[in-house]
């Protein structure tokens, strides 16, 4: 009986694993009116770095080439207008990895704003900011009692800060930055907390994409959180029996992958995505939109 020299299987695209490296971040959550909390950034899970809530990197997929595996990017969360209520992100989902949306701002309804990364709280409410989700993302910051200065949205890396009499509403936390294409970018801050009626400061978003407050007395609607950073929308701009200001939508999420180049990737019908020329020995594909599945071929 002959046999295969190793050197050629590994030629041949076979006998070596499939090694994927991964960031998935979920969408982010959307803000209330009038000083609502800022929205919590999405849930911020990698192989390749820092993970988000203070976690380590966790450990890379073994994929298996010509299997589809599934891969869903979370959508942002609706920021609130008039009576309306501010919704919760989106989960994204790679293969066994999902991330936890993130938490919408907690409005006067008291609906849990807990996501990957938890909302921030408003006035009347006061200290029900939203919970993060182990590993993924931190709380959400509180609001100052009577004075409607709102808690700022969690984000990957830190949690929103709180609102106080002397500083305004609270700015949300800063996201996590990762190098995983090659580029470091922060991802995944929170929104910033809404100012309804006092003369400090609005909130600011938090590094990573998220959406700032509408100043205050200026009835302007906050910021959306950034598309594809998963960053929380950014509370409302008002005063006290003022038009309303809608809250911020939260971004949209995004996964990027990181492969051995010797591999093609298929992107399948319903996902958008692109793949950058091979670099050291690596691809990084990019999926920006959509539910569908990917596979390789060797």
């Amino acid at each position: 009986m002959s046999l295969i020299p190793l050197g050629f299987l590994a030629a041949a695209g076979r006998g070596a694993p499939l090694t994927v490296n991964y960031l998935v971040i979920a969408g982010g959550g959307g803000s209330g009116e009038n000083g609502g909390g800022g929205g919590g950034a999405g849930g911020y899970r990698t192989s390749a770095g820092t993970s988000g809530g203070g976690g380590g990197a966790e450990s890379a997929l073994s994929l298996e080439p010509s299997t589809n595996y599934t891969l869903t990017i979370g959508g942002g969360g609706a920021g609130a207008g008039r009576r309306g209520f501010p919704t919760r992100g989106a989960n994204s989902i790679f293969s066994t990895i999902t991330s936890e949306a993130g938490g919408r701002a907690q409005d006067t309804d008291g609906a849990s704003a807990d996501g990957g990364s938890g909302g921030g709280s408003t006035q009347p409410i006061g200290d029900y900011a939203g919970t993060g989700t182990t590993n993924q993302g931190f709380n959400g910051g509180i609001a100052v009692d009577e004075t409607l200065l709102a808690g700022g949205g969690g984000g990957a890396g830190e949690e929103g800060f709180d609102g106080t009499t002397a500083s305004g509403s609270g700015d949300g936390g800063d996201g996590v930055e990762s190098s995983i294409n090659g580029t470091a970018t922060y991802r995944a801050g929170g929104g910033g907390g809404g100012n309804h009626r006092n003369a400090n400061g609005n909130g600011a978003g938090g590094l990573g994409g998220g959406g700032n407050a509408g100043p205050y007395n200026s009835y302007a609607a906050g910021s959306a959180g950034v598309t594809n950073t998963g960053g929380g929308g950014g509370g409302g701009g008002g005063r006290s029996g003022a038009i309303s200001a809608n809250g911020g939508n939260g971004g949209s999420g995004i996964v990027i992958i990181k492969y051995p180049d010797r591999y093609t990737i298929t992107i399948g019908a319903g996902l958008t995505g692109t793949t950058a020329a091979a670099a050291g020995g690596f691809k990084v594909t990019t999926i920006t939109a959509g539910t569908g599945n990917i596979s390789w071929a060797a």
